[in-house]
C-alpha cells in the first residue's frame, strides 16, 4: 500500500483527497520508482482544484513531475536503486503522477538523475526551472548573447519566472524582472535582477509597434503582456512563450515580425526529446547551487498540504517553488 492525493469528480466537481492505495491500482508501465519528492505547479494547481480542463482520466493521481529510486524495472535502461526523475509526458493529466509515494511509468518518460543533483534539488528545481532553462537555451541558440542588451522576464516570482532570471543573471545577462508585487523586489535582485518592472506596464493593450528596448524576454504570461513584449523588442530579438498566467490569447500584430525580424520561440516542456531533456537538466546542475535552489524553493509540504498549496498556486500567493515530501 502507498499514499496518494487521488482526483475524483463528484457530481461535475473535483474531489482531492489523500488516500491509500494498493500496488496493484498503478497504471500500466515499465519501470516503477519509490517517490522521494514532487512539487506543486500552475497545471497541478488547475489539476487539483478543478478549474482547468488538465485532467483527462478518472480518477487521476497529481503530480507532473518527480523524482526517487527506482524499485522495479523491465528497461534494461533503469535498475533497482538507481535515482531518476520525470517531468511532463501526461503524467498527472492522462497517466497518474508524482504526488504520492509509488509510481509506475513507461522507462521512455525518465531520465536518471544528474550527478551533484540529489531528488530534493531536483524537485526543487521541478518543471519550473526545467523549463525556464529551455526558455534561456532557445535564446541562446538563437543567437542571444550577453551583450547584446536587457533580458526581460515576466511572472518573475513563479516558479519559471524565479529561475529565469536567476540562470540568465549567472550565465551574464542582464535581467529586468517584472512583477504584480513590488514587495518581493529585494529577492530578484538577490536572485539576479538588475531592474524591476511593473507588470501593469506590460498588462494592457498596447500599441502594435513600440520603442525597442529588450534583446530578449522569457515569457510564462501570455496575453497583451506577450504582445507587448513582441511589440518593443530591439531589431532581430527574440522572446520565448512558455506560459499562459495571464491569458492563452496573443492580440499582436505581424508588425514587430515584418519590420524587425523578431522571433517568438514556443516552449514545451511535456513532449521534449530525451537529448533536450538531458542537455537542460545536465545545464541546471551546472548553473544553479544548492543555497540558490533552497532559496527559490523554501516551502516543504507534505501530500495532505499539497491540496491546499495548489489551490495557493492559482491565487496568486505562492512565491518561487513548493516542494512536496509524500512520506512525511
Amino acid at each position: 500500500m502507498f499514499k496518494a492525493i487521488l482526483l475524483s469528480q463528484q457530481d461535475g466537481r473535483t474531489h482531492a483527497e489523500v488516500t491509500e492505495l494498493d500496488d496493484a491500482q498503478l497504471p500500466s508501465g515499465n519501470v516503477t520508482v519509490d517517490v522521494a519528492y514532487s512539487t506543486i505547479n500552475y497545471k497541478d494547481g488547475l489539476a487539483i482544484t478543478g478549474q482547468g480542463p488538465v485532467v483527462r482520466q478518472w480518477p487521476m493521481v497529481p503530480g507532473i513531475d518527480f523524482a526517487g529510486t527506482v524499485s522495479q524495472s523491465d528497461d534494461p535502461r533503469f535498475s533497482p536503486g538507481q535515482q531518476v526523475l520525470l517531468n511532463g509526458w501526461g503524467v498527472g493529466e492522462t497517466h497518474w503522477g508524482g504526488l504520492a509515494q509509488r509510481a509506475r511509468v513507461p522507462g521512455d518518460y525518465l531520465i536518471a538523475l544528474p550527478e551533484g543533483l540529489s531528488p530534493r534539488a531536483a524537485m526543487g528545481i521541478g518543471t519550473a526551472g526545467y523549463t525556464a532553462m529551455l526558455s534561456v537555451q532557445a535564446l541562446q541558440q538563437a543567437g542571444l548573447a550577453p551583450g547584446d542588451g536587457e533580458v526581460l522576464v515576466t511572472g518573475a516570482n513563479g516558479g519559471v519566472g524565479s529561475f529565469a532570471v536567476a540562470i540568465l543573471a549567472r550565465l551574464g545577462y542582464r535581467v529586468a524582472a517584472s512583477t504584480g508585487r513590488p514587495q518581493a523586489a529585494q529577492r530578484l535582485r538577490d536572485l539576479g535582477a538588475s531592474e524591476i518592472i511593473d507588470r501593469a506596464t506590460l498588462s494592457e493593450k498596447g500599441k502594435p509597434l513600440q520603442k525597442e528596448r529588450w534583446a530578449g524576454a522569457v515569457d510564462s504570461v501570455g496575453g497583451h503582456t506577450l504582445a507587448n513584449i513582441c511589440a518593443s523588442l530591439r531589431y532581430g530579438g527574440v522572446v520565448t512563450a512558455c506560459g499562459l498566467a495571464q491569458s492563452m490569447d496573443l492580440p499582436a500584430s505581424v508588425a514587430p515580425f515584418i519590420l524587425r525580424g523578431v522571433s517568438l520561440l514556443g516552449i514545451d516542456s511535456v513532449r521534449a526529446a530525451r537529448e533536450r531533456r538531458e542537455a537542460a537538466w545536465q545545464a541546471l546542475a551546472r548553473t544553479l547551487e544548492q543555497p540558490l535552489i533552497d532559496r527559490i524553493a523554501a516551502r516543504e509540504v507534505g501530500l495532505a498540504q499539497a491540496i491546499e498549496a495548489g489551490q495557493d498556486i492559482l491565487r496568486g500567493t505562492v512565491q518561487g517553488r513548493v516542494i512536496v515530501d509524500p512520506n512525511r
